[in-house]
């Protein structure tokens, strides 16, 4: 028995249409199906990254995130990038403020981090070519 991949990863936001934007617009993930079941009043999107998924989901007042950003769980997201610093500069002409590029100590590659629009922690990361 063994797993091949992850599938998706879910995100429950607070503002749709903004965190919408955000992941199709300014992230530039692709759509591949949005849905609004109005029994729960609320949206589903799915968006396609790779061979993987990022399913974005609203619902009516959904808990704060605990503590920022070391809460127990998920503790953050993280795209691979062929460039980070053209992404950088990128996400700061969109109003995004990013963390100072940084070196993993462990792969000697390059990262950094961002919010979405609820201060979830985004990470990019630049595999070295060492």
């Amino acid at each position: 028995m063994k797993l091949n991949k992850v599938h998706h990863t879910a995100i429950i936001c607070s503002n749709y249409e903004t965190s919408k934007n955000f992941y199709v617009n300014i992230l530039g993930l692709d759509v591949i199906n949005e849905t609004y079941r109005k029994e729960r009043r609320s949206h589903k999107l799915d968006l396609k990254i790779g061979n993987s998924q990022i399913e974005l989901f609203s619902f009516e007042n959904p808990p704060k995130r605990a503590s920022y950003p070391e809460a127990c769980g998920l503790r953050h997201l993280c795209f691979e990038v062929d460039d980070i610093e053209e992404f950088v500069v990128y996400l700061n002409n969109n109003g995004i403020q990013t963390e100072e590029i940084r070196i993993d100590e462990l792969t000697g590659s390059r990262f950094t981090f961002f919010n979405d629009p609820d201060n979830l922690p985004i990470e990019l990361y630049e595999i070295s070519i060492i």
